[in-house]
Formats: C-alpha cells, structure tokens, sequence
C-alpha cells in the first residue's frame, strides 16, 4: 500500500502553490495525498486578492475524519492565517502519531500576509513544539525570531533560534541569499548543509509549499529526516528548473518533471 500523507493548508486558486502544489508533489513522489484546507484564497500569478479562513470546527472536523479513518504516515502544515487555527492544528498534530512537517507560512511569494501577527506566538509556542521538521525561509525565520539573515554563516545562528522553540529539526532555507541555493538542516547537534545550483528563472511560485510536502512524503516512506531532506531538495530543485511561465506574473515550479523522466 502507498503511504498516506496530509496536508493542512490552504487553497491557492492559480494552482501554484498551496494544498494544490502540495497533492501535485505527493503524487509525483508516489504517495497518496489528502487534506484539509484552512482557508481559502483568491490568488494568481500576480498575487493574493482575497484570503478567507475556515472555521476551527470545519478544520477539525476533517482532519478527525481522514486520520481516524484512513490514517497517516505524514502529515505536513501551510497556511493557517490565525492564532486559533494555530492552535487547533497543533493540538491535532500532537494526538497523531505521526511525523510532522512544518512549513510556517508567514508571507506569500509576491510579500502578501498569509499569518496574523496575533498567530506568531501560537507558532512559537504551540506549533514549532510538535514538529518533527519546521522549514522556515529566511523571512520567517526574522518573522519568528528576530533573527535577520544576510549571509551564510549566519544560517548556523537562525537554525539555534528555531531549534529553541522546540522542532526536534529545523531546516533553514536559504535561497533568498546569493550565491549557490543553500539550506541547512540542524537538530542542534548534527548538521547538513544542503547546495543546489542557482537557476536563473523567476517561476519559483510555490516552492516552499512543494518542498516541505516533499520531505514528507518521504518521511512517510521511513527515511530519516537527513535523507528524507535530501531527497526532496533534488526534487524541488529539479522543479525550480523546469518553473513555468503563468498568467502575468510569477509562474510555478514544475511538479510534474520527475513523473515526465520516471525517477519519482
């Protein structure tokens, strides 16, 4: 049987990024991928026009009904816009037996909000505690810590800010730095620097929702988090590669290339 991976997010219309991106990432790695949407936004290529947060009870509600049912080897988590979806969701992950991913979606590609500044201490406190790996980029990190990354060597810095809020990983990503695309995966003891070539194409729509639904689809098949990071990192950057121009704006990274060249 396929692994069984959920996503927690919410629904970008333009097909780009969020509980869409992250379905399109499980099924090209191999795993069956479900939901449960939090919001709803109205967003295309040029940005978000409109943003509309479900109820905690609806929230609840699905997430009850696909894991007591179906069940999860995964679970990872996008937008959740306010403190008590936040918290809703993080009490759910507690309760799951399961690994969890934690993309802490604070701002979207084009700057919009996507977190309530009354949620940040509900990421802090109730959400980064129960992740089993939070992948943060580099404006989430200043967003969440305080902690404003300009160089490499300041990544080590931002991972320890992160780690003591409690993830027992962190993933730092650092692609908004110049240079080679580097990230780095810490658990405050063992570390893992990650580099990718540097493509030069401005469709990368989507890219953090693709990435942290990729180390948990591979989480789900039972690697480790080093190799489950590993993996997914050659897929996302295989993706960046083959981004494609969208409406008129930033288009999205490719989810399908590894389903086209068979080496999901």
């Amino acid at each position: 049987m396929k692994p069984n991976v959920l996503t927690v997010a919410g629904s970008d219309s333009g097909g780009g990024a969020g509980i869409q991106a992250d379905l399109k990432t499980m099924l090209a790695l191999g795993v069956h991928g479900m939901s449960v949407v939090t919001a709803v936004t109205a967003q295309n290529s040029l940005g978000v026009q409109g943003a509309w947060e479900l109820p905690a009870e609806a929230v609840r509600a699905q997430y009850r009904s696909v894991v007591d049912d179906i069940g999860v080897q995964a679970v990872k988590t996008g937008m959740l816009a306010s403190a008590e979806l936040v918290e809703t969701v993080a009490e759910l992950l507690a309760g799951t037996d399961a690994p969890a991913v934690v993309d802490p979606v604070g701002i979207s590609k084009h700057g919009d909000s996507l977190l309530a500044d009354s949620a940040l201490d509900a990421v802090r406190t109730k959400l980064l505690p129960v992740a089993t790996v939070a992948t943060p980029n580099l404006d989430e990190v200043a967003q969440l810590t305080g902690v404003r990354v300009e160089t490499e060597e300041r990544l080590r810095e931002a991972a320890a800010a992160v780690l003591a809020y409690g993830p027992r990983w962190v993933l730092i990503k650092g692609g908004h730095l110049s240079g080679d695309a580097v990230d780095l995966l810490s658990d405050g003891t063992e570390e893992l620097w990650l580099r990718a070539p540097r493509y030069d194409n401005r469709h990368t729509h989507g890219t953090g929702c693709t990435l942290a639904s990729a180390i948990a689809a591979h989480l789900a098949m039972g690697r480790s988090v080093p190799e489950a990071v590993t993996a997914a990192k050659d897929y996302v950057t295989g993706a960046i590669a083959g981004g494609f121009a969208l409406g008129g704006g930033i288009g999205p990274v490719d989810h399908g290339w590894a389903l086209r060249r068979g080496l999901s």
